[in-house]
């Protein structure tokens, strides 16, 4: 439950309110049109990814992390790019929020999003690693977890 109060924390900083003072107010971009335009693009992309992964993940998602019944590893679609995805979309949506705002606020948020959903991606590898001991290794090594080609 601790990664879920991370989480709340982190879209509190994304959102700005009361922490646009001192140095998380100052910008870390440059405040022109372009550099918003592409923070848009980013949130967007990354909200359909998002969107993607769940749809594809179908009856086998839930908001913690469980084995449900007839429960399938998926590799396939959005699986085939990254381990999390629906994470890594959160990710990039919030990085391009953080972008388009332009302060300091937004990128200390994605920092504690990335850190909550660290947690909840260990405990979830932990599960997968019990449930599917054969398949899952050989995934785990074809397929980055967040970042495809990186982490």
């Amino acid at each position: 439950m601790f990664h879920l109060a991370l989480a709340a924390l982190g879209f509190v900083l994304l959102s700005g309110h009361g922490f646009r003072q001192g140095w998380l107010g100052m910008r870390f971009v440059p405040d022109e049109y372009s550099i918003a335009f592409t923070g848009f693009v980013l949130t967007v992309a990354g909200c359909l990814f998002a969107i993607w992964a769940r749809l594809t993940i179908g009856r086998n998602w839930s908001g913690r992390a469980t084995v449900k019944a007839d429960h399938q590893l998926l590799t396939s679609g959005p699986y085939s790019i990254a381990r999390h995805p629906i994470y890594t979309g959160l990710l990039l949506a919030v990085a391009g929020t953080a972008l388009a705002d332009g302060q300091w606020h937004g990128v200390l948020a994605l920092i504690v999003i990335l850190l909550a959903l660290m947690i909840k991606m260990a405990q979830e590898e932990r599960l997968m690693m019990q449930a599917f001991p054969a398949a899952y290794p050989a995934y785990r090594q074809r397929v980055k977890a967040l970042i495809p080609g990186v982490f």
